[in-house]
C-alpha cells in the first residue's frame, strides 16, 4: 500500500479536491450544528442585529443571525461552510467531466461511475437542504418553488406536499425534517459512498495517460509515500486555506439583508445557488402549459422542467457506460485514458450537454440579465428557448470537427515533422523550411490510442435492434483520421492496448 502507484497528472487531483472540500464541510458543519435551531416556531427577534430587532422571525432564522453576529468565529465558519459546499459540487462536476471525456467510466469502472453519479445527486440534495435551513426570504422562495414541484406530481403531489411540509405551505415540519436529512442521512450516505469509491479506486487502480512505458497492462506513477502523500496533504491544506480566505473576505448569503421568510413576499434577483440554477432556468423557459385529465390538473410547465428533465438527465448519466459498450461491442478492460480528440462523437455529446446546462443556468437569471442590459424579458426568454434547442446541436457539430481537425494536424506533423522556423537550401538550389520529427512522447500519445472500428453492417433481414446498433456505431466511429503506421508499429500498438485479462481465446 505504501508503494501504490498514483498518476502524476494534475487532472487526477480533481477527485482529491472534492474529497477535501467534503472534509471542510464536515468540520465546519459540525461546529454550526452546536448552535443552529431548526424550529419554525415564531417569535420576536431579540438579538444583537439592530435593524431586525423586534421583528417576528422563526427560531431557525434567529439562530442563523445568532451564529453570524454573536458566536465567536460563527460568521467565518458559516461562510466557509457555504463556500466549501459550492467548491464540493463544482469539483464533483468537473471530476465527472474528466472521467467522461477520458473514457474512465468503461470496464472495469462502471460501478465507480454509478457511485460518482449518485454522489453528485446526493451533493445537490445536501446543498439544497443546507441552503433552505436559514429560513430567510431567499431560501424561503426556493422552498416555495420546491413545494410547487412536489405538488406538480400527478395524483400524489398534494398528499406528498402535506406530508413533507406538515400541512399547507409553509407548514411547520419541513425545516426540522430537512435538518435531519442535512446533518444525518445524506452525510452518512456521502461518507459511506466516498469510502467505497476510494476502496474501489485502490482495488481497480487508476487510469493513466498514454506515454512511453505505459500500457493497458501496467500501472506507472508516483508511490503513495512520500510523493503522493505529500502532494495530497498539501492540496488538503490549500483547500482549507482557500475556503478560510473566502469565508473571511468574500461575503456570501447575507441572510440579514434578505430578512425572514414571508409567504406573501418575493424580490427581484431571487436565484438559488448555481448547482440548482439549471432547474430555475428550465422553469422559466418552459411555456405555461397545463391541462386536466380525469379531474387532475397536469402542470406541464412545472412537471416537465423540474421533474422529468432532471430525471432523464441522471438516467442518461447512469446508463451511458452501458450504452457506449453496446454501441462499440467492446467488452475488454480499459486502463489508458482516451484523449478527447480521439473520440470526437463522445466529446461532442459532452460539450453539447455542457452547453445545454449553461443555457439553462443563464436562463435562471433572465430577469437580472434583462434589467442590466435593458432588453425585454420576453424577447430574452425566446432567444434562450431557441438557443436551448439549437446550441447543443451546434456545439456537438463544431466540437466533432475540431477534434477531427486536431487529429488531422497530428497526422500532418507525424508525416512532415514540426516547423523549426529555419530555412535551408538543398543541393539543387530549392529553398524549404527545416523540420524536425515529433518527440517520442507526443508520437506515442498519437499512435497508442484505442479507437474502435464501426461495427459491420448487418444483413438485410437482421432485426431492428441490430440495425440500430450498426447505425449508431457508424455515427460514433465512421469519422476518423488514421495515423501513418507500419505493420510492425500496428502490432506493437495492439500489444500495448491488449486486454489485461486476455480475450476469449486466451481465457
Amino acid at each position: 500500500m505504501m508503494r501504490k502507484a498514483f498518476p502524476d497528472h494534475w487532472s487526477f487531483l480533481l477527485g482529491e479536491l472534492a474529497l477535501y472540500s467534503l472534509v471542510v464541510l464536515v468540520l465546519t458543519g459540525s461546529f454550526l450544528t452546536l448552535f443552529f435551531d431548526p424550529s419554525m416556531k415564531s417569535g420576536p427577534y431579540l438579538g444583537s442585529y439592530g435593524p431586525l430587532r423586534g421583528l417576528t422571525v422563526s427560531q431557525a432564522y434567529a439562530s442563523t443571525l445568532h451564529i453570524s453576529f454573536d458566536v465567536r468565529s460563527g460568521l467565518l465558519i458559516r461562510q466557509m461552510h457555504h463556500w466549501a459546499a459550492l467548491l464540493f459540487v463544482a469539483a464533483l462536476g468537473v471530476h465527472m467531466l474528466r472521467v467522461f471525456f477520458t473514457g474512465a467510466f468503461r470496464r472495469p469502472r462502471e460501478v465507480n461511475w454509478t457511485v460518482g453519479v449518485t454522489l453528485f445527486l446526493l451533493a445537490l440534495l445536501e446543498g439544497f437542504c443546507g441552503y433552505s435551513l436559514p429560513d430567510d426570504l431567499l431560501s424561503g422562495t426556493g422552498m416555495r418553488t420546491a413545494n410547487t414541484i412536489v405538488t406538480s406530481l400527478p395524483v400524489v403531489g398534494t398528499y406528498l406536499s402535506h406530508f413533507l411540509w406538515g400541512g399547507s405551505f409553509p407548514g411547520h415540519a419541513i425545516l426540522p425534517r430537512l435538518y435531519v436529512v442535512h446533518v444525518l442521512f445524506v452525510p452518512a450516505l456521502l461518507i459511506g459512498l466516498v469510502l467505497f469509491h476510494l476502496v474501489m479506486v485502490v482495488y481497480l487502480k487508476h487510469t493513466q495517460w498514454s506515454a512511453p512505458g505505459r500500457t493497458n497492462r501496467n500501472v506507472v506513477g508516483q508511490p503513495m509515500v512520500p510523493h503522493f502523500a505529500a502532494k495530497s496533504a498539501g492540496l488538503s491544506l490549500m483547500v482549507a486555506g482557500v475556503t478560510a480566505l473566502l469565508g473571511a473576505t468574500a461575503q456570501i448569503n447575507p441572510v440579514w439583508s434578505y430578512g425572514p421568510y414571508r409567504a406573501d413576499q418575493v424580490s427581484l434577483d431571487s436565484q438559488p445557488d448555481w448547482y440548482v440554477g439549471f432547474l430555475e432556468g428550465a422553469l422559466r423557459l418552459m411555456p405555461p402549459w397545463q391541462n386536466e385529465v380525469a379531474g387532475h390538473t397536469l402542470m406541464w410547465n412545472v412537471l416537465v422542467p423540474a421533474v422529468l428533465l432532471p430525471g432523464l438527465f441522471f438516467l442518461a448519466l447512469y446508463l451511458y457506460p452501458a450504452f457506449e459498450k453496446w454501441v462499440t461491442g467492446d467488452d475488454m478492460e480499459h486502463h489508458l485514458c482516451d484523449r478527447p480528440r480521439d473520440r470526437p462523437t463522445r466529446t461532442g455529446l459532452g460539450v453539447g450537454a455542457v452547453v445545454f446546462y449553461a443555457v439553462l443556468l443563464l436562463a435562471g437569471g433572465n430577469d437580472v440579465t434583462a434589467l442590466v442590459f435593458g432588453v425585454s424579458v420576453e424577447a430574452l426568454t425566446w432567444i434562450l428557448r431557441i438557443t436551448l434547442v439549437v446550441g447543443p446541436v451546434l456545439a456537438h457539430l463544431v466540437t466533432k470537427r475540431v477534434c477531427l481537425a486536431l487529429q488531422a494536424r497530428e497526422r500532418q506533423l507525424m508525416e512532415e515533422g514540426r516547423e523549426t522556423g529555419a530555412v535551408e537550401q538543398n543541393v539543387y538550389g530549392a529553398l524549404g523550411e527545416r523540420r524536425r520529427p515529433l518527440d517520442a512522447a507526443r508520437r506515442y500519445r498519437a499512435l497508442v490510442r484505442d479507437v474502435p472500428r464501426p461495427l459491420a453492417a448487418p444483413d438485410a433481414g437482421a432485426p431492428r435492434r441490430a440495425r440500430l446498433r450498426s447505425l449508431l456505431s457508424r455515427w460514433y466511429y465512421h469519422d476518423r483520421v488514421d495515423m501513418p503506421t507500419t505493420a510492425e508499429q500496428r502490432a506493437r500498438i495492439s500489444e500495448r492496448l491488449r486486454d489485461p485479462v486476455g480475450g476469449p481465446e486466451e481465457r
